[in-house]
């Protein structure tokens, strides 16, 4: 396809928008693949008669709505829509015939089925007047939030009630606190692997994410301290325990070192903690480290029970009223009938039972990888829900993910959490759900013999998508 046509002038519209729109236009319909390498900006201005300048502005936009990915020494590439994508490979399929471990959940069991009967009937038989009233307060009901400052406790989470929200789940709760220090423009720091819900806040929000190097305890403080002091950093977003996709785990060395440059250069620091109840090692929280620059969020979805959408976002005080007017405008308040059901597990020790269970299923599970997986293993932890995987010689990601799909396992490729152009590659595996142990094992071994084999001579992901002088 030529696309000198679809850049025709609009009255109004610039040419760089155009082609902006047409790029976005071929990724959507997947005539642009995933991963495919974007002529540079000299080839594609030279082939569509238009300035360098304009192609560079329509690279730049496409890059800040999500489309593209530049990386340094290398180009720019198409980002995988992974989430858009494996929703439709999921939906598409019976759920029998493909063993999905794209998707991080805790793991359910018939103990989880039973806790959940018990405490539906008990909900139905007692009085719903004291939780079913509606959005008022905006930060929870006060039942709610003392239940929240007990089980932030054991997180080690000292807090008052007034510090504490009750969130629609961990992704609210993390779009409350960077809402309420972030202003579009402003730089914010994370993981070069990172959950892809802050990348998404940043292209929502409007702010520049800028990945730092890691090791097996997440963000180097050598690292962090120099973007600090280049200046301009308002935050810094972290996953400390059992981070999305690495499973690292953050020692309190570390910590205390981070927060120690966080509040020399006054810089904020979000700790996405929603996996933090499955380690039992102590372990100190920035919100206490630094009372008045960090913000906690954790939730109940990856730890006890996956629909379980219930959250806790505690904020330095002076935040109080920001926070939760943030929230009235975006939800007006939690669900109360979810809070309801979380309280009542926290008061009478469901939720940490459920916990106990997720940890040791989560060590079997591990176990399976560490066996059956071995040299192919990079990254994992006896307690995280998932495993992340080098990619063997010869062989790309995408030809990865698509070969394991035509064998019926889902996995993800590293596209979605890469923060930064200098973000490693590799493979992540998740291993929650209501997954037996004889699937899981089935679906490794699947994922072994298919890492140990030479890829196909003719992979469809690498045909060329731009021809010599034109764009087809």
């Amino acid at each position: 396809m030529d696309w000198r046509p679809g850049l025709t002038k609009r009255k109004g519209v610039t040419k760089h928008r155009l082609l902006t729109e047409r790029i976005i236009a071929d990724i959507d319909a997947e005539v642009l693949p995933a991963h495919a390498r974007m002529p540079t900006h000299r080839d594609l201005a030279r082939q569509l008669g238009v300035s360098v300048q304009t192609v560079s502005l329509s690279y730049k936009e496409a890059e800040r709505r999500g489309y593209l990915r530049g990386e340094v020494g290398r180009g720019t590439f198409v980002r995988s829509r992974v989430t858009e994508k494996a929703d439709r490979f999921m939906l598409d399929r019976d759920p029998g015939e493909t063993v999905d471990l794209s998707i991080i959940r805790a793991v359910y069991t018939e103990a989880h089925e039973d806790a959940s009967r018990t405490v539906l009937r008990r909900l139905a038989q007692g009085d719903a007047s004291a939780f079913m009233r509606p959005c008022r307060p905006i930060a929870g009901l006060e039942r709610h939030r003392t239940a929240a400052r007990e089980w932030l406790k054991a997180l080690g989470v000292e807090a008052s009630t007034d510090r504490i929200l009750i969130t629609n789940g961990a992704a609210h709760g993390l779009f409350l606190a960077v809402a309420a220090i972030v202003r579009p423009g402003e730089i914010v720091l994370t993981e070069n692997l990172t959950d892809h819900g802050i990348i998404g806040l940043s292209n929502v929000l409007g702010f520049t994410l800028r990945g730092l190097p890691t090791d097996r305890e997440g963000i180097l403080v050598e690292a962090f301290e120099e973007a600090c002091a280049a200046g301009g950093v308002t935050a810094l977003v972290l996953i400390p325990t059992l981070g999305n996709p690495t499973s690292h785990v953050m020692g309190a060395a570390r910590r205390r070192a981070i927060a120690e440059v966080a509040r020399r250069y006054g810089v904020y620091v979000v700790e996405d903690e929603v996996y933090k109840p499955l380690v039992e090692t102590p372990l100190p929280s920035f919100a206490n480290l630094l009372p008045e620059l960090g913000f906690f969020v954790t939730s109940f979805t990856k730890s006890v029970l996956t629909g379980l959408r219930v959250g806790y976002l505690v904020v330095p005080s002076q935040y109080t009223i920001r926070a939760a007017s943030i929230m009235r405008v975006t939800s007006w308040s939690a669900t109360n009938l979810p809070a309801e059901l979380a309280t009542l597990w926290v008061e009478d020790g469901t939720a940490e039972r459920l916990v106990a269970l997720q940890r040791k299923e989560a060590r079997a599970r591990q176990a399976m990888v560490a066996e059956i997986l071995k040299e192919h293993v990079a990254q994992a932890h006896p307690l995280s829900l998932c495993a992340w995987l080098k990619v063997p010689p010869r062989w790309t990601e995408d030809g990865l993910v698509r070969m394991l799909a035509q064998k019926n396992v889902a996995v993800t490729p590293s596209d979605p959490f890469k923060s930064g152009p200098d973000s490693p590659g590799g493979i992540r595996i998740c291993l929650g759900g209501h997954l037996s142990h004889a699937t899981l094992g089935r679906s490794l071994q699947t994922i072994a013999e298919t890492f140990e084999q030479l890829p196909p001579v003719f992979d469809a992901g690498t045909i060329a998508y731009f021809d010599a002088g034109t764009i087809t």
